[in-house]
């Protein structure tokens, strides 16, 4: 309910006890204005919105705001970047929804950026894929790689292992995301370590590396369009994403570096949903995220998106998922333990700061 004070003389003590209401109401989570607004604020990592407004946020933000009649406002960077600005706005809290990979969703989480609600329809996400205590559900399932130029890189000349990006033909021509900032930077961290076996390996090799390094980069989602153009030949993605650029970027290819003599490796790195503590829409943020978490939602995400459905109960039989399964045909799926990365994530780039000179 939306107090109004009438333009009138009122006694001072009517007045005064208006004043304390108000106060009273914001206090409990923001003025009671705020809350009837038709506005959601969304902060999320880059990857769901299509570069020509043919995503999946595209279609489901749309489809949204026409059930609802709530204008969905959409704030993008890199999963580190929208946790730390959330992080700076606590006292004046400005999102309602944050969506980010992980371990930032869990980092969100144990700085208390996050309040419980469990959204319609998270009951069929798989558990590894949803805090338990209900912070956080992920609403579209993705898998972490790297892309390269086709017309360039074909056949024979195409990378398969991580020591051929050590070749200095590829001297200025690879870049990745920055660890610590762009979730997908962290994820090139989080699979050398596991493909060469430990924190100090996965160092020496990110060291060597760095001599065919172009430089760091806030947003993945700007490395493809120079991999497609041949200004670089090889840079970090994952698959959803790249699967959807590739639709007017045709010298895109996916592929998953192997450590030499061993298998083609890639991890779960989905696209987790929670509702920012103190939101100033709280309930138009449940709304959302009850939305995307719908049949029709989901649906929409490998046929749209590019993606997986976060549902388990949603099998997708469109052409993009058929694609997307042959995609990772061959390719070994890891699970990371995302609490103890989470943990010590700032010893990770630190220490990947320290080998590369960052």
């Amino acid at each position: 309910m939306t107090l109004r004070i009438p333009r009138i003389l009122k006694p001072v003590a009517a007045v005064t006890g208006a004043l304390a209401l108000t106060a009273s109401l914001a206090a409990c989570g923001g003025s009671s204005a705020a809350s009837d607004e038709k506005i959601v604020t969304v902060y999320s990592a880059d990857g769901l919105k299509g570069e020509n407004g043919d995503g999946w946020y595209d279609q489901v933000f749309k489809d949204f705001e026409a059930k609802t009649g709530i204008e969905v406002k959409y704030v993008e960077g890199g999963s580190g970047e929208m946790v730390q600005r959330a992080v700076r706005e606590r006292s004046n809290t400005q999102a309602d929804v944050i969506v980010t990979l992980p371990p930032f969703i869990q980092q969100a989480d144990a700085q208390g950026l996050l309040q419980k609600y469990v959204p319609r329809g998270a009951d069929q996400v798989a558990p590894a894929d949803r805090a338990r205590d209900g912070k956080w559900t992920s609403v579209v399932n993705n898998y972490f790689g790297f892309v390269r130029n086709t017309k360039e890189l074909n056949g024979a000349q195409a990378p398969t292992t991580w020591e051929d990006l050590l070749d200095s033909s590829y001297k200025d021509k690879v870049q990745y995301s920055t660890p610590g900032v762009a979730g997908d930077g962290t994820a090139v961290v989080i699979k050398a370590m596991h493909d060469f076996g430990g924190k100090d390996e996965a160092m020496a090799y990110l060291k060597k590396l760095q001599a065919n390094n172009v430089g760091p980069s806030s947003s993945t989602s700007k490395l493809a369009p120079k991999v497609d153009k041949g200004e670089i030949l090889v840079a970090n993605g994952d698959v959803q994403m790249n699967f959807a650029q590739a639709r007017s970027m045709p010298n895109l290819g996916i592929w998953f570096p192997a450590k030499e003599g061993g298998t083609p490796t890639t991890f779960a790195l989905p696209y987790a949903a929670g509702l920012v503590a103190k939101s100033p829409h709280t309930g138009n943020g449940r709304k959302l995220l009850d939305f995307m978490l719908t049949d029709a939602a989901q649906k929409q995400v490998s046929e749209i998106g590019g993606g997986f459905p976060a549902r388990s109960d949603i099998k997708p039989t469109d052409a993009n998922a058929k694609a997307l399964a042959e995609i990772l045909k061959g390719v070994e799926v890891f699970e990371p333990d995302w609490n103890d990365i989470s943990t010590h994530l700032d010893d990770y780039v630190d220490a990947w700061k320290s080998a590369t000179g960052s």
